[in-house]
């Protein structure tokens, strides 16, 4: 019952803490400047390359998902 309870509680307040907790305004795109020719007036973090990370992991994880896939052939083929 009290690990029910203690567990209640916990998904409450990470249900409700993005209401009651208030993080700081975002800053002002350009830094509070004026809108350049060069840059313009961009959101901020608009210029944020995803390619190189997002490689990566998706080589992870298709390396892992062969590897668990090899080892249970290989555990199966033992069995047998």
């Amino acid at each position: 019952m009290k690990k029910n309870f203690i567990t209640f509680i916990i998904a409450v307040f990470f249900l409700t803490a993005p209401f009651i907790l208030v993080a700081q305004e975002p800053p002002h795109p350009n830094g509070g400047n004026a809108p350049s020719s060069a840059g313009g007036n961009r959101p901020v973090g608009s210029g944020a390359p995803i390619d190189g990370g997002l490689g990566i992991l998706v080589t992870l994880g298709i390396s892992f998902a062969a590897r668990r896939v090899y080892r249970y052939n290989r555990t199966i083929s033992e069995v047998k």
